[in-house]
């Protein structure tokens, strides 16, 4: 039984290692982690109000809420108060109700921007951010000893914990929906006079959510893909370019002139402009910071994972915000939220937070303030990303993955690609080689080039970032022949 916690949660192949079966006992060693000491010690929080209480959500892929039932009664076995999401909620919003329920811990069934063949486990600090992954090895502890052991999960009917008041049903979306108001000027966007929204929910669990919240504005909102499919309509429910042409047609047809995309549990945001050019989550963070900082007078941190571009750092020493980078992960940008006073933090898969909010990546949230941008700018978002890259760029940025065969090792992989590392790429010398999370080579003109093995699938992934697209193309190449040397 190969189980074990990556960058973000256990995934698996539903019905080849994500099972009931193995799904029971994961729960089990769950409710055995979450019990220790050693769990309430990594919680970050002075004092957990209800150590007895669990929040327990769900996405829309196939299985999710069955599977989450089962999550709930055996937790309840194990004597906690489970609060279980009524329907399918973005994952921000149950990590939310973590941390305003005072519950010592939560658990979100899915996989995330996965394909759909995959199911998943998340787990959520008290917070309301991912769990460490101290807290992550330590449930894979009780795992191997439960095993051990030969120790099975305790069971209890749901329906009989219901009755007993073990398990109560809920819906996270009004607190989080009060909460999102705080955060957003609605009245600003409801000033617009010519915004016009295209939301794309690939039929995640994001789905009616942000229609709802601008609904009440006035303004025109159109939902695509917003109903229930547990198979995503055979796509990865990953906001990127190649998975959005469904939201460029929409554009281009006229429903809209502002895209907004979020993936299968609503923690990712991608967007497009009225033209139907994807806008990609480094210029929506970059956007993000320009717009909270020159606007909204804010300051603090910046936060981006190795992989984000380095446009952070160029807005960073223009109002003199610190930047601090991280591996990549979500967890590591929360580290820094719970820790310091932090503007903002996002990484290159589009699960960004800021100022104010839990230390969690939002889609919703995101997508709600880039329509605030919108609004507030009386432009395009296309004329705002022009501006941006007039004033910090340019910046072209690519990624390639290589799918393999088994895991590879990534201390060899670091030590090969450091004993063979380049002198220069696409005529620009190597200037420094990070080993923050996986290599990285960065470039005199600020280009740099990234090659490390994914945390959530059996891939290699290669990310390049240039001043130009040539020189991206000179990136990725070189990175692609030494990745599959090493795979």
């Amino acid at each position: 039984m190969a189980i074990n916690f990556g960058t973000d949660g256990w995934r698996a192949v539903i019905s080849d290692t994500f099972t009931y079966s193995n799904l029971r006992v994961v729960s089990q060693a769950i409710a055995d982690a979450v019990t220790s000491s050693t769990w309430r010690e990594l919680s970050k929080v002075d004092v957990v109000p209800n150590p007895d209480r669990i929040v327990v959500g769900y996405d829309t892929r196939f299985l999710s809420d069955r599977y989450a039932k089962e999550v709930a009664r055996i937790l309840a076995a194990n004597g906690f108060k489970v609060y279980i999401s009524q329907s399918c909620a973005p994952t921000p919003s149950i990590s939310y109700a973590v941390k305003l329920y005072g519950a010592i811990a939560g658990v979100m069934i899915t996989a995330s921007h996965n394909a759909p063949r995959y199911n998943g486990v998340k787990l959520k600090a008290a917070y309301g951010g991912a769990a460490l992954p101290e807290q992550c090895k330590l449930v894979e502890v009780f795992l191997n000893d439960n095993e051990m052991r030969s120790r099975g999960p305790n069971l209890m009917d749901y329906d009989k914990a219901r009755e007993a008041g073990l398990i109560t049903t809920f819906n996270p979306l009004i607190e989080y929906g009060n909460h999102i108001r705080g955060l957003i000027d609605f009245d600003l966007i409801a000033d617009s006079k010519d915004l016009r929204v295209v939301v794309d929910s690939m039929y995640g669990s994001g789905r009616g959510v942000i229609r709802n919240f601008l609904q009440g504005t006035g303004v025109e909102v159109n939902e695509i893909r917003g109903e229930m499919n547990p198979g995503f309509g055979g796509i990865h429910p990953e906001p990127i370019d190649r998975n959005l042409g469904a939201l460029a047609s929409a554009l281009g047809s006229g429903l809209g002139n502002l895209g907004l995309a979020t993936d299968g549990d609503a923690d990712r945001v991608g967007a497009m402009d009225e033209r139907g050019r994807f806008v990609d989550p480094h210029k929506i963070l970059a956007l993000s910071i320009k717009y909270l900082h020159e606007k909204r007078n804010l300051s603090g941190a910046l936060i981006r994972t190795v992989s984000t571009t380095r446009m952070i750092d160029r807005l960073g020493e223009k109002y003199g915000l610190p930047v601090f980078e991280t591996p990549v992960g979500f967890n590591h940008i929360s580290d820094h939220m719970m820790e310091r006073d932090v503007l903002i933090g996002g990484e290159e898969s589009g699960g960004i937070s800021f100022k104010g909010h839990i230390p969690e990546g939002d889609g919703i949230i995101m997508g709600l303030l880039l329509t605030e941008m919108v609004a507030a700018s009386h432009t395009s978002l296309g004329e705002l990303v022009d501006d941006l890259l007039a004033d910090v760029g340019p910046a072209f940025y690519d990624r390639t993955d290589i799918r393999l065969k088994q895991p590879v090792s990534k201390k060899d992989m670091i030590r090969h690609l450091i004993d063979h590392a380049p002198q220069a790429i696409g005529g620009e010398a190597v200037r420094e080689i990070s080993t923050l999370d996986g290599v990285k080579y960065i470039m005199a003109d600020d280009s740099w080039l990234l090659i490390r093995p994914s945390g959530t699938e059996p891939v290699l992934r290669v990310y390049a970032e240039g001043r130009s697209g040539e020189m991206v193309k000179e990136l990725l190449g070189f990175g692609n022949i030494v990745a599959e040397q090493v795979k």
